[in-house]
């Protein structure tokens, strides 16, 4: 059993279903701009990544034209917050329970996104989770000056609550960036989720320590 006393969670698809809609809109949003990718073409290389070099990652892949990233970006963003605000999000079937017993065992629970604060807080005004009762910290792409897979997050959020062993800190996500993430970071446990973004296949190359359905599953090795 691992000491843990910080759990780094993703949100969309690893706490939060918001069923893909981030996916879907900048496929749509990469689409309106003349290409033609489809959501799995963007599920295997955006997942996990901060949005717009994402759209970067994806138009060099494509031999697209990256000068094309930007107007792309603010089109996705735009078109992100309507359908934000018309869906209806909830947690991921036993998340709820499984930060609640986290807290409750005094394990310090950050959320950590490649979106920007202004989404994230939207996804949890929309879940009504608060800040020390759900979850300790948010930590977004606002924060930090290198996206994913950098353990840049990771360290702020041990920064924040003052961990200086990685071993003590576990990290869980539905991408490989995720993953990599913690790997980089030093984490004790790296955990990947089924519930979102990548499949089995997918997340196994990146060699998490476990892979299971759901995040609240984890309960079992805490």
């Amino acid at each position: 059993m691992k000491n843990i006393e910080l759990l780094v969670l993703d949100m969309a698809g690893t706490t939060v279903d918001e069923d893909n809609v981030v996916y879907k809109t900048l496929t749509e949003a990469v689409n309106e701009h003349g290409y033609k990718v489809n959501l799995e073409q963007v599920l295997i290389t955006c997942a996990g990544m901060e949005k717009l070099e994402a759209i970067t990652s994806l138009l060099k892949e494509i031999n697209g034209n990256e000068a094309d990233a930007v107007p792309i970006f603010e089109n996705f963003s735009g078109k992100l917050k309507n359908a934000y605000q018309n869906l209806d999000i909830k947690p991921i079937n036993g998340t709820e329970d499984f930060l609640l017993t986290m807290k409750a065992q005094h394990k310090k629970v950050v959320l950590n996104t490649g979106y920007t604060a202004e989404i994230a807080q939207q996804l949890l005004d929309k879940l009504q989770w608060k800040e020390n009762v759900h979850f300790d910290a948010l930590i977004t792409a606002d924060d930090v000056s290198e996206s994913r897979p950098s353990p840049e997050m990771i360290h702020l959020a041990m920064k924040k609550f003052n961990i200086q062993e990685p071993e003590k800190v576990l990290k869980a996500g539905d991408s490989v960036i995720d993953i990599e993430e913690g790997k980089n970071a030093g984490c004790g446990l790296t955990i990947a989720v089924l519930s979102g973004a990548q499949s089995r296949t997918e997340l196994e190359k990146a060699e998490p320590d476990y892979i299971f359905n759901t995040i609240s599953e984890a309960i079992n090795i805490l």
